[in-house]
């Protein structure tokens, strides 16, 4: 239940703002009201709802300080991980990042958005999964789903592909040279340009 309600979500069949029926929605689904509420509830602890106390629950709404504040979340932590990729990485993980970058590169030159889109997601992934630290991949999951709530994409902003692309080759260029502060640094303007891009 909570998985169909999320895909609605990020679809904006219910946009920021909106707010959820829980007895409607139950009966939309052909479900009780207990797995709503227990749906809803999950959904509130990935940030994708709001609940408010005797008056309901509404999807959230993502401001500019909210932005800022995930940005900040974001960098703190991805950094780190482009850190830990450049200083620990197995030469198998590095040839799969390379493998991931040379993908972005092709998907950008086909100016396929999606495409570079989904394999973006992949390389912060695969950087994610070098820390082998879960708590981090967990806390970054839920941050990337509050972003999700935006219906804009920053990488449809004139120039912003091709900028994204540059940063990371910035990324992966410090982090096969083993140069651990680099790849955080490229990492840190990586998640900057992308605040600039979401406003």
């Amino acid at each position: 239940v909570a998985e169909r309600l999320r895909t609605q979500i990020f679809a904006h069949d219910f946009p920021p703002g909106s707010w959820l029926d829980e007895q409607s929605l139950a009966e939309q689904y052909g479900i009780s009201r207990t797995p709503m509420r227990e749906a809803i509830k999950v959904l509130a602890a990935e940030g994708l709802i709001t609940m408010k106390l005797r008056r309901g629950a509404y999807v959230t709404e993502v401001n500019q300080a909210d932005l800022a504040q995930i940005f900040t979340v974001l960098s703190l932590l991805e950094s780190e991980a482009a850190k830990t990729a450049a200083l620990h990485a197995s030469e198998s993980e590095l040839n799969r990042l390379d493998d991931l970058h040379l993908k972005l590169e092709k998907a950008a030159a086909d100016r396929d958005l999606e495409q570079f889109f989904e394999i973006n997601v992949r390389f912060h992934d695969l950087l994610l999964e070098i820390t082998g630290n879960p708590w981090m991949t967990g806390v970054i999951a839920d941050l990337r789903k509050v972003l999700k709530l935006q219906r804009r994409n920053s990488l449809d902003q004139t120039g912003r592909l091709q900028n994204s692309l540059l940063e990371h080759r910035g990324i992966l260029k410090a982090i096969l040279q083993r140069d651990g502060e680099l790849a955080a640094k490229a990492m840190r303007e990586h998640l900057a340009q992308g605040l600039v891009a979401s406003r």
